[in-house]
């Protein structure tokens, strides 16, 4: 199937001169556009495309620049009608002006263009835009929102009008626009269309024959070649208008055959699903997979769980700094039958990774919960029709069999539409096929409890509220249909983690003291998980994370940091090493950055004449702390205490009686501290 070339190409630069920012890396300059900057292009692009006309061939490019950010709004609507008004003062033949309009759902009322910081509260993140007629593009992210609140959102009578934010200079054009000039020679399309009428049964023919695509695509292109070659001494008659108009009558045939028989290309009615099934565990080595196939549409993700640490740094023009959930959606040549070059994640592709990670992330436990990074890989095996919406279905099952306690299972469903007058037909689960000869490509993700996730593109002026509520009915009855077969597979998140998953333990630390973990150059903590084997992530609050694979791992980490951290508590038992050795008493290291004197009257339960005949340095001995200095923080240690099994105050006591001299006979003399003679 042949596809018209693309007239326009949209970038958004994302500058950080916007919000007074120097750009992170070595270059400190801005480099390829950010993932965000992708997707805001990406947003922009799907409402002015089709308002282009099918004929323009001319190359039209739209750059748009955030010279400046408040840190308020999001950029995504100023940018659609920003490139609106760009192209009504320009000469370029285009069909707008578009508007464009952000709704939240906040405190249960829907609100129109909220800040930032107001979205932080909001159920509902919907962006909405079209012309003065019709809405032609719908996206958004939800909180399992009802299929009320996204019909009154989205629907002909949204809240937020968005045509009423179209530019004043829409009308002011400083001259006409170009004039557009059919592609190929005068009289071709004719002559093609009037050589290749006589195709018009054949084809339904094979329309109405062929219910497998392969087998019904071969008929197609040998009818083609067979037309093709019989012209093919006709000067009048164009190959490239034989193809258009073979491709124009095929899709004219399935339309007719949806509309007036009920019958879609593969032979299902409206709402009937192709065969569905799923997997966990496919990666035996994976943290959690999962693998999803509805029809020959067959999708595999793979999990895998990593500490704060290891989450994205954004460096860009909101306000969000991190992410701790990253979803990537990969698109091979080979999932379509196709050869072409990898280069990368393309624009498409990280469309739809975004659009499968907005539909499950209500669904991610908080960091509190599950304090864990999570990156999700979907990798399309096999494509014919919303592979976006297999990887949502994947990405649960994987998330599930994973252990990450979601708070429940995600399904999507693409649906479309045939329209023709006031008769219409709302498709369940389209295919390839319906999805480049149809009219709409509505894409509806969430539980069984409302949406989640929402993108719609209309290639007609507008649809009813009917059809709306019908759609997302149909949408709905589908998604509890796939969510049943998730749960067949996988009931509820598994409770252990895989073997090969990282354990996370969190700790709270005083933030003065983050310090002495890290140490100098961060020497300590290199040391810690160096010898443990553990990895170690300290938050400025004081919360530390230890992940590890296997148990004593983390455990040694956690002994290491609360060593270091921990205060001498008066009447503890502690075994130490001694590091240091004078007439008067031994210095004890009884935890990790902490040492105290023992002295020499305390070292044994009887009369000791010199340090050197009761320890040696590197010895470990048990010994008791007596005594903090409140200002000095040094600390006294006796190992009499220990040997003779005195009480707190017994200890304190002892301690007083050395401190004023009144230590045993022959003991030595008494010290105020590490140094002291």
């Amino acid at each position: 199937m042949g596809w018209k070339r693309q007239p326009a190409r949209i970038a958004l630069y994302n500058r950080s001169l916007g919000c007074g920012r120097i750009p992170g890396s070595f270059f400190r300059r801005e480099g390829r556009p950010s993932e965000k900057a992708i997707l805001i292009a990406r947003v922009t692009d799907r409402p002015l495309r089709p308002l282009f006309d099918e004929s323009l061939r001319h190359e039209v490019q739209i750059i748009i620049t955030a010279l400046s950010h408040d840190q308020e709004h999001e950029v995504d609507v100023e940018a659609i009608i920003g490139s609106s008004a760009a192209l009504m003062i320009s000469d370029v033949p285009w069909n707008g002006p578009v508007g464009a309009v952000r709704v939240g759902l906040i405190e249960g009322k829907l609100r129109v263009n909220p800040t930032i910081p107001e979205m932080e509260d909001s159920l509902l993140d919907l962006r909405v835009a079209g012309t003065r007629d019709a809405i032609i593009m719908v996206e958004c992210g939800a909180h399992e929102v009802s299929e009320r609140y996204a019909r009154r959102g989205a629907g002909p009578r949204a809240p937020g009008d968005p045509t009423a934010h179209r530019p004043a200079m829409g009308d002011a054009r400083s001259g006409g626009q170009r004039e557009v000039h059919p592609a190929g020679r005068g009289g071709q399309r004719g002559t093609a269309r009037r050589q290749c009428a006589r195709v018009t049964d054949p084809i339904r023919e094979i329309v109405v024959n062929n219910t497998d695509r392969h087998k019904l695509n071969e008929a197609v292109d040998a009818l083609r070649e067979a037309v093709l070659a019989e012209y093919a001494e006709d000067e009048t008659a164009s190959p490239k208008e034989i193809r258009e108009t073979i491709l124009d009558v095929l899709k004219k045939a399935v339309r007719d055959r949806i509309l007036n028989e009920g019958i879609r290309p593969d032979g299902r009615d409206y709402t009937t699903i192709r065969p569905l099934s799923a997997e966990v565990g496919i990666s035996p080595r994976a943290h959690g997979s999962g693998l999803f196939q509805r029809g020959e549409t067959q999708v595999l993700t793979i999990a895998t769980l990593g500490t704060p640490r290891e989450a994205q740094s954004l460096d860009g023009l909101s306000p969000e700094d991190t992410k701790r959930y990253l979803h990537h959606y990969n698109f091979p040549p080979y999932s379509t039958g196709e050869t072409w070059m990898v280069r990368g994640p393309r624009r498409r592709e990280i469309g739809h990774g975004a659009l499968a990670e907005a539909a499950l992330a209500p669904m991610i436990p908080d960091e509190e919960e599950f304090p864990y990074t999570i990156r999700l890989v979907s990798e399309v095996l096999s494509s014919n029709g919303s592979t976006s919406m297999a990887s949502v279905c994947g990405s649960t099952l994987a998330l599930m069999d994973t252990g990450v306690p979601i708070k429940a299972p995600v399904g999507g469903i693409a649906m479309g539409l045939i329209k023709e007058g006031d008769k219409y037909a709302v498709l369940t689960d389209i295919q390839g096929m319906e999805d480049h000869l149809g009219d709409m490509d509505f894409k509806v993700a969430g539980t069984a409890e409302g949406i989640t996730a929402l993108q719609m593109d209309l290639k007609v002026g507008g649809i009813s509220t009917a059809l709306m509520r019908q759609a997302l009915e149909q949408a709905r009855q589908a998604r509890l249909q796939i969510i049943d077969v998730i749960r067949a597979c996988i009931p509820e998140p598994r409770e252990e983690l895989s073997p090969f998953a990282p354990r996370m333990t969190v700790i709270h630390i005083d933030p003065e003291k983050i310090g002495m973990i890290i140490g100098p150059g961060g020497k300590t903590i290199r040391g810690i998980q160096d010898e443990t084997g553990a990895k170690i992530d300290i938050q400025d609050d004081g919360t530390v994370f230890v992940a590890a694979v296997d148990g004593p791992a983390a455990e040694a980490a956690i002994e290491r940091i609360m060593g270091l951290t921990e205060e001498p508590e008066v009447g503890r038992v502690y075994t130490g090493k001694v590091v240091r050795i004078e007439p008067y008493g031994a210095f004890v290291e009884f935890l990790p950055g902490h040492d105290g004197m023992v002295h020499i009257s305390q070292l044994a339960d009887y009369r000791v004449n010199k340090v050197e005949d009761e320890v040696s340095l590197g010895d470990e001995i048990m010994v008791m702390v007596t005594d903090v200095d409140p200002v000095s923080r040094k600390v006294r240690l006796s190992r009499q205490a220990v040997l003779e099994g005195w009480t707190v105050e017994e200890a304190r006591e002892r301690d007083r009686g050395v401190k004023s001299g009144g230590g045993r006979p022959g003991g030595g003399r008494p010290s105020g501290g590490r140094g002291s003679p």
